[in-house]
């Protein structure tokens, strides 16, 4: 008998237990699942890590990304390159007349002119800076320049390309004084800046009867287009 109350003791023991545990995991249930508040601000902060590690390294993406952007597309790929000069890959000199040719000849149309072409006879590209300076004969000063015709921009001559200035020799209505005629030409080239030394100039041929010149004497810039040259 006594071992058959200690037997129902026990059972009363083990189930008290287990309902007490049962109560403990009811309270702790927010209805939706076992609430784990100690890991919250813990899973809080990983998130957080994870989001500002993230950010970190989508500046260092970015960066890098800029970084790569500077760097000069197939740079190094050996073909011919693209640089600023044109295809030759070298850098752009001032024309003169040691890689030029320069030819002067005659116009019907504007009257009393003439046009002078210039060509890139070299291996880079050069830059006709400014306007011809012109000497005819034993002259001692160059004409003036037709400001009006000044370009927007410096005429760039790629190897074998042309340049243009015209010339008015004189007065289409006679106004001019002081008319002869000359038999030589000597034209000078100017440089990016005043200081800029460019010794070798060009002497193109005239017509054998010369050329007439008068005191209206005066040229036009370098012109990228003999349309533009011909149009003062």
């Amino acid at each position: 008998m006594s071992s058959i109350r200690g037997s129902r003791t026990r059972l009363l023991t083990v189930a008290a237990t287990v309902a007490v545990a049962a109560f403990s995991l009811t309270a702790c249930n927010d209805g939706e699942g076992v609430r784990n508040e100690g890991s919250s601000a813990g899973a809080s902060s990983t998130a957080s890590g994870s989001g500002s590690s993230s950010q970190e390294d989508a500046k260092k993406g970015a960066a890098g990304s800029e970084s790569a952007t500077d760097v000069p597309a197939a740079s190094g790929n050996g073909k011919t390159g693209t640089g600023k000069s044109g295809t030759s890959g070298k850098k752009g000199v001032t024309c003169q007349g040691s890689n030029t040719k320069t030819v002067a000849a005659p116009l019907n149309r504007p009257v009393n002119h003439m046009l002078l072409t210039v060509t890139n006879t070299g291996s880079s590209t050069c830059y006709l800076y400014g306007y011809p300076a012109v000497r005819f004969g034993e002259a001692q000063s160059v004409p003036p320049v037709i400001e009006d015709s000044k370009p927007q921009a410096v005429v760039t001559l790629a190897p074998g390309e042309s340049g243009y200035s015209s010339v008015n020799l004189s007065a289409a209505d006679g106004s001019g004084t002081n008319g002869h005629t000359e038999k030589s030409l000597a034209v000078h080239f100017q440089g990016r800046t005043a200081d800029e030394d460019v010794p070798s100039a060009a002497h193109p041929a005239l017509p054998a009867k010369g050329a007439y010149i008068d005191n209206s004497l005066k040229v036009t810039y370098w012109q990228q287009s003999m349309d533009d040259a011909i149009s003062w």
